[in-house]
C-alpha cells in the first residue's frame, strides 16, 4: 500500500537522516485507469521506435565500412546514448502505468538519476563534438584527416562518455547526501535532480546550486561553440560557387542542426521556464518531451537526411533477405 509520510515524527527523523526514507513516490502520469492504458502504450511506442531506429544506426554503421567515418562513428555514439536514455525512464514509467504503482527505492531513485544524468551529458557532448567535425569538413576539408583521425575521434569519444559519467557521479552523490525534511513525494515520473531539491532542508543545498550552476556554464558554454560553429559553417557554404556544393554541404548539416535544436530548446525550456508558468502536467509533458521524443526522433532525422545510410541500410536489408 501506497503511504505519504504525513506524520510529524516521521518527518522529524528525516530531518536528522535522509536515509530513512525507503522510497519515493513518483508522479502518477493519470488520474484514471484507462488513461493510464493509453500512457503505457503510448511509451511503449516510442520506446520501440527508439530502439529499433537507433538499433538500425548501430548495426548499419557497424555493419557497413563505407560509414566507419568520423561522423557516424560519433553518429555510433550518440545512438548508443539515445537507448541508453530511453531504458533509463521508460521501464519503469511503463511498469508503474500499467500495474498502477508509483514508488521506486531509495537506491533505485539514485541510480536511474545517475544513468539519466550520465547519458542526457553524454549527448550535449557528442553533439558538441559533431558540431567540430561538420565544421573541420566544410571549413578545414584539407585538414579533416588531421584533426579527424580515427585515434582523435577515439580520443574524443571517451572524453565526452568521461564527462558525462564524472557529471552524473558528483551530481548524483551531492543530491543524495542532502538531508531531505518534506516527505518522500515527487512531481515527475522519473527521478531528476529538482525534484529531490523541493524535499531537502532550505539551508543544505548550496553546494548543488553551486554544482548545478556550473553544469549549467559548461551546458551553455557547449551551446555558444555551436552557435558560433554554424555562423562560420554557413559563411563557408555560402561561398561554395556551385548550387549542387551548397545543397550537399546543407544536407549534412541539417540533420545534426535539427537534432541539436530539438535537444537544447526543449532542454532549456524545461529547466528555465518562468515559476508562473509551471504547473504538474505541463512539467510532465516537457519531461517527456526533451527525455523521450529525441531519442525516438534522432535516427529519423539522420535516416530520412542522410543518402549514404539508406544506402547502407538498404544493401543490408537486401543481403539479410537474400540469405535466407
Amino acid at each position: 500500500m501506497i503511504t505519504f509520510l504525513t506524520d510529524p515524527q516521521a518527518k522529524t527523523q528525516q530531518m536528522s537522516n535522509s536515509s530513512s526514507i525507503s522510497h519515493f513516490l513518483l508522479l502518477p502520469l493519470a488520474d484514471t485507469r484507462q488513461l493510464q492504458l493509453l500512457h503505457f502504450c503510448l511509451f511503449l511506442g516510442i520506446s520501440l521506435a527508439a530502439l529499433l531506429g537507433n538499433g538500425l544506426i548501430i548495426s548499419a554503421v557497424a555493419c557497413g565500412h563505407h560509414l566507419h567515418t568520423p561522423m557516424f562513428f560519433f553518429l555510433l555514439n550518440l545512438a548508443l546514448t539515445d537507448l541508453g536514455c530511453i531504458c533509463t525512464t521508460v521501464p519503469k514509467a511503463m511498469h508503474n502505468s500499467l500495474w498502477d504503482v508509483w514508488t521506486i527505492s531509495y537506491s533505485g531513485c539514485a541510480a536511474q538519476m545517475f544513468f539519466f544524468l550520465f547519458f542526457i551529458s553524454d549527448e550535449l557532448f557528442l553533439l558538441t563534438i559533431m558540431c567540430y567535425d561538420r565544421y573541420v569538413s566544410i571549413c578545414k576539408p584539407l585538414h579533416y584527416v588531421t584533426l579527424l583521425g580515427s585515434r582523435a575521434c577515439a580520443h574524443m569519444a571517451a572524453a565526452a562518455w568521461a564527462s558525462g559519467f564524472l557529471n552524473a557521479l558528483l551530481h548524483t552523490v551531492n543530491t543524495f547526501s542532502l538531508p531531505l525534511c518534506h516527505g518522500n513525494v515527487l512531481g515527475q515520473f522519473f527521478c531528476e535532480i529538482p525534484q529531490i531539491l523541493k524535499l531537502s532542508c532550505s539551508h543544505s543545498n548550496f553546494r548543488e546550486l553551486g554544482l548545478l550552476a556550473v553544469s549549467a556554464c559548461l551546458g551553455f558554454g557547449c551551446f555558444v561553440f555551436i552557435v558560433f560553429s554554424y555562423v562560420q559553417i554557413f559563411r563557408a557554404v555560402l561561398r561554395i560557387p556551385s548550387e549542387q556544393g551548397q545543397h550537399k554541404a546543407f544536407s549534412t548539416c541539417l540533420p545534426h542542426l535539427a537534432v541539436v535544436s530539438l535537444f537544447i530548446s526543449t532542454t532549456i525550456f524545461t529547466y528555465l521556464k518562468p515559476p508562473s508558468v509551471s504547473s504538474p502536467s505541463l512539467d510532465l509533458a516537457l519531461s517527456v518531451l526533451y527525455s523521450l521524443v529525441p531519442p525516438a526522433l534522432n535516427p529519423l532525422i539522420y535516416s530520412l537526411r542522410n543518402q549514404e545510410f539508406k544506402d547502407v541500410l538498404r544493401k543490408s536489408i537486401m543481403n539479410t533477405f537474400q540469405k535466407e
